[in-house]
């Protein structure tokens, strides 16, 4: 009898264990849906030495670079610095409006949609802020993108 009890407790540390590994492994995909915006590959290099990126060398400064993100050349990626060596960066169409106009212009720390809606958006957290349409909530998010410090003053933008 003690042998057939220690076996079920090797089995049952070993269903632990290995319980416990496969919870532990996270992935580092994310996934953003929204049928609002287009997924596309977003992979570019940011060179903060640069004239038009000096405001990054600042935070609360957000500056947009455009021909990324879902609305291709007519939209881009709003990039902002957070803190010493920590940035954001977000997809610069409206994430609730799919319209051609919902291309995002940056108004201070928020992205205001150029639709007749004006979504706004908060552009250090991505949140949405207000809809001045029908006082409706808005659903999405803004989309975010990850960007990585590579040295040197490079930052590498990509989904």
């Amino acid at each position: 009898m003690p042998v057939q009890i220690k076996s079920m407790q090797r089995s049952f540390l070993w269903s632990l264990v290995v319980g416990m590994l496969l919870l532990a492994c996270s992935s580092d995909n994310y996934t953003y849906e929204n049928p609002n915006l287009l997924d596309v590959k977003v992979d570019f290099t940011v060179n903060l030495a640069l004239p038009q990126y000096n405001p990054l060398t600042f935070t609360m400064q957000p500056v947009m670079i455009r021909g990324y993100g879902s609305g291709g050349k007519d939209g881009g990626v709003i990039l902002t610095k957070t803190g010493t060596d920590t940035y954001v960066a977000y997809d610069a169409r409206d994430p609730n409006n799919p319209a051609e106009c919902g291309v995002l212009s940056i108004k201070g720390h928020e992205g205001v949609s150029g639709c007749s809606d004006h979504n706004t958006y908060n552009l250090i957290s991505g949140t949405p802020i207000e809809s001045k349409s029908e006082g409706e909530d808005l659903e999405f998010s803004m989309k975010p993108y990850q960007v990585i410090d590579m040295g040197g003053g490079i930052l590498r933008v990509k989904n």
